[in-house]
């Protein structure tokens, strides 16, 4: 199954509330947060506040996608401040499974994702412990 999972960071912030309406209005059940640390990735994007704000604002799924270096630290505010799915990269974590456990601990759904170079097959020995696959 797949699921098209539009990305606010492509939205116009001057009009993202109402971005998000549509999104809603058109059947799009998912949105997709790209959380970005200057660290893993070059690009500095939006952390927890952002993402608290859109969860009281609309009923759609929130994927918190962490492209952040040892996304493991902020599993507990990312799921406080509403994620619905936590997506971390396979390649940034030093302990995918300890990952992994926190963010179900935290009573949220987890998403693994990997750099195209990455090779497919890297997914195999978590295939039973996630909810949702990324590649990028």
């Amino acid at each position: 199954m797949y699921q098209l999972c539009p990305s606010i960071l492509s939205a116009d912030f001057n009009r993202l509330g109402e971005q998000i309406k549509t999104l809603e209005k058109e059947g799009i059940e998912w949105l997709h947060i790209d959380v970005m640390d200057g660290d893993f990735v070059p690009s500095i994007s939006f952390g927890m506040p952002v993402l608290s704000c859109i969860k009281g604002y609309t009923s759609q799924i929130l994927d918190a996608h962490l492209m952040i270096t040892e996304p493991i630290r902020y599993v507990e505010e990312f799921a406080k401040a509403g994620a619905d799915i936590i997506t971390v990269h396979l390649e940034a974590c030093e302990d995918l499974q300890a990952t992994i456990d926190k963010i179900h601990a935290a009573g949220v759904k987890a998403g693994i994702s990997i750099k195209p170079k990455t090779p497919v097959e890297a997914f195999v020995p978590y295939l039973d412990q996630a909810d949702m696959f990324l590649v990028m």
